[in-house]
């Protein structure tokens, strides 16, 4: 990183750390927050004063664009601590050039590679304490952008927020869990958001997947939009099939979200010579492999889950337990990431990022 881009940026520590008052084996999944926040002002056509403050509430205008219009995308990334104390992220390139094609598509400006690293790297530095060692201890690192002008006409904004926040999490969820698969609600439509890691994407799935939890069910697999015979993606997640001894999963269009555990589950696939399919798969091709057995496993990718296998997939008010078996995909998966992600094994892919503390 230049001087250049370093000598911008204004930290204001705090004066204690928060750190010692947290139990960090009771946490609820995004509840609590560490000692600091990064934010950046997007104002007359250029990004402006990088700044690391205090956590703490920000003051805004009711007629925030951002309120009555959506302008708003994020991230989801995190951080790992190995057993010798560094800290590591995992293909943060990918969260960088993805939130910044998300920004394009909702007329945001784009965020500056280098500044987007700088404010990663010395709020982890900053912040180290928080991040615990162990299998399961993360820091979850959510960046994200808003529209910040002060005005209620139906056009884009002028100004914008880019903030990054970092929270110490566990597992998001503690079990495998049960999905029903659409039938009547869609996520996203072609030539529309969905493949935006857009706020107003997750708000619109909230009422279809609060019927689903009605019902006992944790998440929606999401059929496409004009159909609702094929299979896309679900609420937090993509989604992978196992047929036989083949991966199947859906691939990305303007609808489905191309995340980042996705294609290194994929990538892995390639590499171990498990057979891995990438294209589209019917609920009808589903059910039939349910019933004849052939379906051997569901699971769900994505960096808060990482790996979430599912025990059991309702259509059409039939529900189709699955048993786990004894050569699991998702258990092979989810090993062999988090050993990538908690520097346990070799990273044939140079996935891992280093956090250097020498360069603050």
């Amino acid at each position: 990183m230049s001087t250049d881009i370093s000598t911008q940026f204004v930290i204001e520590k705090v004066k204690k750390s928060r750190v010692s008052t947290v139990d960090f084996e009771t946490l609820t999944f995004g509840t609590v927050f560490t000692d600091h926040m990064f934010e950046c002002d997007y104002i007359d056509g250029e990004w402006k004063n990088p700044t690391i403050r205090p956590y703490q509430p920000i003051m805004v205008e009711p007629s925030l664009k951002v309120f009555h219009y959506g302008q708003a995308v994020f991230e989801g990334m995190k951080a790992y601590k190995d057993d010798e104390g560094q800290v590591w992220m995992f293909r943060p390139d990918q969260n960088q050039v993805r939130i910044n094609k998300s920004a394009k598509r909702l007329a945001i400006p784009e965020f500056p590679k280098e500044w987007f690293f700088e404010a990663l790297n010395r709020l982890l530095v900053l912040d180290k304490e928080w991040i615990k060692k162990g299998d399961g201890n993360v820091v979850y690192i959510r960046p994200f952008i808003f529209a910040t002008q002060p005005e209620i006409l139906a056009s884009p904004s002028n100004q914008y927020k880019f903030m990054v926040i970092l929270s110490p999490v566990k597992s998001y969820f503690r079990s495998d869990v049960s999905v029903v698969i659409a039938e009547h609600y869609s996520r996203a439509a072609d030539g529309g958001v969905g493949a935006a890691k857009a706020a107003g994407n997750y708000a619109g799935q909230f009422y279809p997947t609060n019927l689903a939890k009605e019902k006992g069910y944790q998440q929606v697999i999401w059929t496409d939009d004009t159909t609702h015979q094929y299979l896309e993606e679900a609420g937090t997640m993509n989604v992978f099939f196992r047929i036989n001894d083949t991966l199947i999963t859906a691939p990305t269009s303007d609808r489905i979200l191309d995340g980042v555990t996705r294609k290194s589950v994929i990538a892995v696939a390639e590499h171990e010579n498990i057979p891995v399919e990438v294209r589209r798969i019917t609920v009808k091709e589903l059910v039939a492999a349910a019933k004849d057995g052939s379906l051997k496993e569901i699971f769900g990718a994505g960096t808060a889950v990482v790996i979430s296998p599912v025990k059991s997939f309702s259509y059409d008010g039939i529900d189709y337990p699955l048993e786990k078996p004894k050569d699991s995909y998702a258990t092979f998966f989810k090993k062999r990431i988090t050993d990538i992600q908690y520097n346990r094994e070799e990273d044939p892919f140079g996935w891992r990022y280093k956090v250097n503390a020498d360069n603050y």
